[in-house]
């Protein structure tokens, strides 16, 4: 039943994650005609919302990982989704461990940035207090917590990974 739970929140987070990598994320590498004006809008709104610049004017760094996002990760998206609507697919495990190795690693350069850079206050102005780091670190959050709780399900799971003396009883049959 956990395992169920656990499968479904993945779900809902892979499902989610194609259009916002589609409609928001790739728009810091795409041609600017690409986009109609009302996601343009939703981006400008979200950076001016949540002070979040990298978006609007991304450091080459942050543009590595939303390419690493669009080429890696989005073939792996709808993968994932199907799986884990499914539930109980043992075949996505070691690329659902890839997948969460990776995305926590870029995690941690984005949250030390947002938590420890001197964010200019024109003309996309960052989070410069404290509580705004925080509120932007909340939306951030969960493509941390997320992979780094699939990591754990895809590694300790019955599911998705046998005891040893499951897998020990079976070549003795």
């Amino acid at each position: 039943m956990c395992t169920r739970i656990l499968e479904l929140i993945f779900f809902f987070y892979f499902a989610s994650h194609i259009p916002i990598t589609l409609f928001i994320d790739l728009q810091a590498l795409l041609p600017e005609h690409v986009y109609p004006q009302p996601l343009k809008d939703l981006l400008h709104w979200y950076a001016a919302e949540f002070k979040d610049p990298m978006v609007l004017e991304p450091p080459v760094w942050f543009k590595s990982f939303i390419l690493c996002e669009a080429l890696v990760q989005m073939p792996f998206f709808p993968v994932a989704t199907y799986a884990f609507y499914k539930g109980g697919c043992r075949w996505i495990r070691t690329p659902a461990i890839i997948y969460s190795a990776h995305v926590a690693t870029t995690l941690i350069p984005i949250l030390s940035y947002v938590l420890f850079h001197e964010f200019p206050a024109t003309p996309h102005p960052g989070p410069q207090t404290l509580e705004e780091r925080f509120t932007l670190i909340t939306i951030y959050a969960p493509y941390l917590l997320v992979p780094i709780m699939l990591l754990f399900t895809m590694l300790f799971s019955p599911v998705y990974n046998p005891a040893p003396q499951a897998k020990e009883s079976k070549k003795l049959q």
